[in-house]
């Protein structure tokens, strides 16, 4: 990766670094460019990497026995996306990660990730905290969708990531909801009026 301090504390936000620590950072760390409909990940690949991103929107999303998808996350500016199942259990994927549009991101695989961890451990502590926020963020997730009207769901949504909404399709947003794209307009209309 081209020396680039700036993106190195801006993906590893509240901490600093000396200029070695730099260096191996920036030697892991591999910037790609996607275009929009690219499909990056399908199922049943192996998966060895996450990637951070530095612009641009992606999903990842599973398609049932029947064909029907279902959003498990879409991913913003300063997030991160893989599929977290497949890159902790070193099984197949069972995900598909597509670009909604155009993308920078930063790919880091796992074994580079432990490297990291062994050269400077304060990273293992900064994605340790990440992980433990984005498993308490599907936890509530799962309780919405168990426990909320689809209403409900979807006024969560537009207030918790209120930059999605215009980057997605409308059958994104429902499969993410797990209602009907009729149910998302009908419930639109309903808070328009």
């Amino acid at each position: 990766m081209k020396s680039d301090n700036s993106k190195i504390q801006h993906i590893f936000k509240d901490l600093s670094f000396s200029e070695d620590e730099i260096k191996i950072i920036e030697s892991v760390f591999q910037k790609v460019v996607y275009k929009k409909g690219t499909v990056i990940l399908e199922p049943d690949a192996t998966v060895e990497t996450q990637y951070y991103i530095s612009e641009g929107c992606l999903r990842s999303y599973h398609i049932d026995a029947q064909g029907k998808e279902h959003t498990v996350q879409f991913g913003i500016k300063d997030w991160w996306i893989s599929d977290y199942t497949a890159f902790f259990s070193s099984s197949k994927s069972i995900m598909n990660i597509e670009v909604l549009q155009d993308a920078v991101l930063y790919r880091l695989s796992k074994k580079d990730k432990e490297y990291l961890y062994a050269k400077i451990p304060r990273i293992e502590t900064f994605f340790r905290k990440k992980l433990e926020r984005a498993f308490g963020a599907f936890q509530k997730r799962i309780l919405s969708n168990l426990s909320q009207t689809a209403k409900t769901r979807y006024l969560n949504f537009i207030n918790t990531y209120p930059n999605i909404e215009q980057c997605v399709k409308n059958y994104h947003i429902a499969s993410y909801l797990g209602i009907t794209t009729e149910s998302l307009s009908r419930i639109r209309k309903e808070l328009a009026n």
